[in-house]
C-alpha cells in the first residue's frame, strides 16, 4: 500500500509538471548584450520578451511547419505525454487497494494497476525525449564555432529542468506501481492456503473427538 501511494504521488506530480513544461515559454533563454534590459524566452508555442519594468510581450510561432524539427516533434511528444500521463493516473487509481472498485475481482485490479504503471512509464519517456533533444541542440548551437561571438546564444530555460524532473517522476511512479502490481500477484496465491489452515486444523481435531463421542453413546 505504501509503494502504491508513493508511486501515485510521484505520478501525479510528474504529470502536473509535464503539463506545465508543455505550455510555459521557458524552454530557452536569451540575453541580448546590446540591450541587457530585455530577456527573450522561447517555448513550444510562443516567444516572449520580458523587459526591466516587468512588462511581458508574447507572440505565437507563425507556422507549425516553419518551426525547427525538434520543436515540431517536441510539441507532438509532449501532448502525447500529457494524455498518456492522465490515462495512466486514471488506470492506476482504479487498481489501487484503497478503492472499492473491482474488489471482487482482484485480478482485474492488478491488471489495471499494471497497465497504469506501464502507461506512466511510457509518458515519462515521451517527456524526457523532447526535453533532452531540445537541450542537446541548444548545447550544439551554443558551442557552434561557425557562428560569430557577437551573435547572442540561446541557453537552457527553467522548463528544461522542470521537464527532466517531470519525466523522472513519471517513470519512477510508473515503475513503483508496476512493481507493486507484480508483487501483489505473486503473493495472492498464498491467501487461500492461509484461510484454509484453521478449517484444516478444525477437521483434524474433529477426527480425534469422534471416537470419544462414540464410546459415550455406547
Amino acid at each position: 500500500a505504501k509503494a502504491q501511494a508513493g508511486g501515485m504521488l510521484l505520478a501525479l506530480l510528474g504529470w502536473v509538471s509535464s503539463c506545465v513544461t508543455t505550455f510555459v515559454p521557458l524552454w530557452k533563454n536569451l540575453n541580448l548584450e546590446l540591450n541587457e534590459l530585455e530577456v527573450w524566452n522561447m517555448g513550444l508555442w510562443q516567444v516572449c520578451i520580458t523587459q526591466e519594468e516587468g512588462v511581458v510581450e508574447c507572440q505565437a510561432h507563425g507556422s507549425f511547419l516553419a518551426l525547427p524539427p525538434e520543436l515540431r516533434i517536441s510539441r507532438l511528444l509532449m501532448c502525447l505525454s500529457n494524455g498518456l500521463g492522465l490515462l495512466g493516473c486514471l488506470l492506476a487509481a482504479l487498481g489501487l487497494e484503497g478503492w472499492r472498485t473491482c474488489e471482487d475481482k482482484p485480478g482485474r485490479k492488478r491488471r489495471l494497476l499494471l497497465a497504469g504503471g506501464v502507461t506512466l512509464g511510457v509518458a515519462g519517456i515521451t517527456t524526457l525525449v523532447p526535453v533532452s533533444w531540445v537541450a542537446y541542440n541548444t548545447v550544439l548551437d551554443f558551442w557552434d564555432e561557425t557562428v560569430p561571438d557577437i551573435v547572442p546564444r540561446w541557453e537552457f530555460g527553467e522548463a528544461t529542468f522542470l521537464g527532466w524532473f517531470a519525466g523522472a517522476f513519471l517513470a519512477a511512479g510508473g515503475l513503483l506501481l508496476a512493481c507493486s502490481a507484480c508483487s501483489t500477484r505473486t503473493a495472492a496465491p498464498l491467501a487461500p492456503a492461509c484461510r484454509q489452515a484453521p478449517a484444516a486444523r478444525g477437521l483434524a481435531g474433529g477426527h480425534h473427538l469422534h471416537p470419544k463421542n462414540a464410546d459415550l453413546v455406547i
